[in-house]
């Protein structure tokens, strides 16, 4: 009953499988590679634009090099106050940055209210005052909190930056699971709706180590692979990389697991619903479930070895918690099975 992360699960037999296929031989290095370049295309081909590509090794280090490819003096990037940026990723961004800052914007529920957003912004002057200048805008796809952004809501975040003359970045960390959930295409989500770049993450959906910024706007992003060189980001032996993306995205494998993810979510959703001991705390949108147990039957749950996490109360909950009992984070991934769904049922019976 593996339920505390989808980092938690393995990979996926096809990409194991083509990482050992690619195991022999030689391939030039540093991702200039027949293979790399294949991936390449097909990143541009899902996109439905040339786009670039630039490997890296998590998904903190994408979400920082894009910020530091945005980067201005005294520069400020605008996001939900319960981003992972902002709350999960040690400061990072202000690292690689040299110094950049988080300014949180509230909303329900982890995604980020236009209204509010556009109010943030204007709490700065544009003309270099000591508190610095917006430099970017980034949401979080799916969010923090298991909620996905709708294509119309991503572009009214967009109107919103573009109007300030912003540019907005996506993280994609759960990207395809929220393309499975809403069935709009990678294009539609991103550049269609405004999105000038993409933190795009593998991971988490059955990847061993695979993430990527997808620069969408080549008018953005100019020093992207100078940053990641700098960072050490910059993979001798990307043919690896290249070789899980490329099963990754063979016969829409990436999808497949997403949406087995999500409906492995929706499953566990109904489950502790329907148990007198449990209650959703809101509506799952894609792989993420968020429960109010009792204490005591969370830990009964984690004694039987149910892995979950404690979470904290987000903004736009407008449920009631009772003296013992809180919110619990709970996690489908591509290799979650209903019988531990059902096992994680009985206990709570």
């Amino acid at each position: 009953m593996f339920f505390a992360s989808d980092n938690w699960a393995g990979v996926h037999p096809d990409i194991s499988a083509n990482l050992s296929r690619h195991a022999a031989g030689v391939s030039t290095a540093y991702g200039d590679g027949d293979l790399d370049r294949a991936v390449y295309r097909r990143f541009s081909e899902i996109f439905e634009r040339e786009v670039q590509v630039f490997f890296v090794a998590t998904g903190t280090a994408a979400n920082a090099l894009s910020m530091a490819a945005l980067n201005r003096i005294g520069g400020i990037a605008l996001c939900h106050s319960e981003a992972h940026m902002n709350v999960d990723e040690f400061g990072a961004m202000g690292f690689y940055t040299g110094g950049a800052r988080m300014a949180p914007v509230p909303g329900p529920l982890g995604r980020m209210n236009p209204e509010a957003l556009d109010r943030a912004i204007k709490r700065y002057s544009q003309d270099l005052a000591p508190a610095g200048q917006p430099m970017a805008v980034t949401v979080t796809q799916a969010t923090e909190v298991g909620t996905v952004y709708s294509a119309d809501d991503v572009k009214a975040i967009a109107e919103v930056s573009r109007r300030h003359k912003l540019p907005l970045h996506m993280d994609g960390a759960r990207f395809a699971n929220a393309i499975a959930a809403t069935g709009v295409s990678p294009a539609e989500m991103t550049w269609k709706s405004g999105v000038d770049l993409i933190s795009f993450g593998g991971t988490k959906n059955g990847c061993w180590m695979a993430d990527a910024v997808v620069i969408l706007n080549p008018d953005v992003g100019k020093d992207s692979r100078l940053l990641r060189q700098r960072a050490g980001q910059t993979f001798s032996k990307a043919r690896f990389i290249s070789a899980q993306f490329e099963a990754y995205f063979t016969d829409e494998l990436w999808l497949r697991m997403a949406g087995h993810a999500n409906q492995m979510a929706a499953h566990l959703a109904e489950t502790i619903e329907d148990a007198p001991a449990g209650r959703l705390a809101w509506l799952p949108q894609a792989n993420e479930v968020f429960a109010i147990l009792g204490r005591a039957t969370a830990e009964k749950l984690q004694a039987a070895g149910a892995k979950f996490y404690e979470w904290g109360v987000p903004q736009g909950f407008d449920g009631h918690l009772g003296d013992n009992e809180a919110i619990y984070r709970f996690v489908a991934s591509f290799a979650t099975t209903t019988q531990e769904i059902d096992r994680l049922g009985q206990l709570l019976g």
